[in-house]
């Protein structure tokens, strides 16, 4: 298939290299010359701008896959109106609010164009080399590129969840659950720190992840992040949220859902701003490790 994919950051690039691995064909854009020039360099075409992107042949429905931020899908949406056509596809692989992506579904059918909500996880190295995707739309338009979403995943780590919105509030969920499992992680080393035993955390957190019942994604990542600073002597113990789990537990209070681990943990984010722990310090590495997130180094 061929594929526009807007958005050549962290996830956007190592994206255009997986479809580019099983022989889709990408044109990439972004709005930095910076990224343009990184994807181009991979041997992958770019355009300078959305009227080259947008150039087709007759009859050619488009797919457009974009990974930017929530808070410019609305303004990137009204930039691309006048290059497209009806039952031209738009994918928005970002962390989007899954109400407002319901909204842009009914906009989008309104102008006969048709919207993919896809929750996107695995992080950077995912998007590289197999990523697990979420898809919510409508039936018929998901089954016409299902293959791609198929291709660039682990085995079993794409589904169709459902219908416009699903997508994205299934990785709303799944965002509130890495909060949880990320919080429990950094309070044990937490614990672990303040013991009066000399521990090598690198050591404890690669043997964690070989056989253990709390083995995961994120406990690798950690380990990862201690090989690079064995004591996280170089990072603050601040960590940033993103908004998902606000959502989540502004939906869960409409429902009526108890979220306090969840919850808990948003508030731990919260408070990091303010106090420099050492479990902190390992949530915020781990944040790092997975997803490139953005790190306070210590002056």
């Amino acid at each position: 298939m061929k594929i526009r994919l807007i958005g050549l950051g962290k996830m956007g690039y190592n994206m255009a290299l997986n479809l580019r691995d099983h022989q889709h064909e990408v044109i990439g854009y972004d709005i930095s010359e910076v990224a343009r020039k990184n994807l181009s360099n991979q041997g992958i075409e770019t355009a300078d701008t959305l009227f080259e992107l947008f150039k087709r042949n007759q009859d050619e429905r488009l797919i457009i896959w974009i990974f930017v931020p929530n808070q410019i899908v609305d303004l990137l949406i009204e930039q691309m109106m006048p290059y497209l056509n009806k039952k031209d596809i738009i994918i928005d692989a970002g962390n989007s609010n899954f109400n407002i992506s319901i909204k842009r579904y009914h906009l989008m059918k309104g102008k006969g164009i048709d919207f993919i909500d896809l929750g996107t996880s695995g992080g950077i190295q995912g998007a590289r080399h197999g990523a697990c995707l979420m898809a919510g739309g409508d039936k018929d338009v998901i089954t016409y590129v299902e293959q791609l979403f198929k291709d660039v995943c682990v085995p079993n780590g794409y589904a169709y969840v459902g219908k416009p919105g699903s997508g994205h509030f299934v990785k709303m969920v799944h965002n509130g659950i890495e909060y949880g499992m990320m919080q429990a992680i950094g309070e044990g080393f937490d614990l672990l720190e303040a013991s009066p035993f000399e521990l090598d955390y690198e050591k404890i957190s690669r043997m964690w992840s070989h056989g253990s019942l709390i083995e995961s994604a994120l406990m690798k990542y950690v380990n990862e992040a201690f090989k690079h600073d064995p004591k996280l002597d170089q990072i603050e113990g601040r960590v940033d949220d993103t908004g998902e789990g606000m959502w989540m537990i502004e939906e869960a209070l409409k429902y009526k859902v108890s979220l306090p681990v969840i919850t808990q943990s948003l508030y731990a984010r919260y408070k990091s701003k303010d106090e420099d722990l050492f479990g902190e310090k390992v949530v915020a590495a781990i944040r790092k490790e997975f997803g490139g997130h953005a790190v306070y180094k210590k002056p």
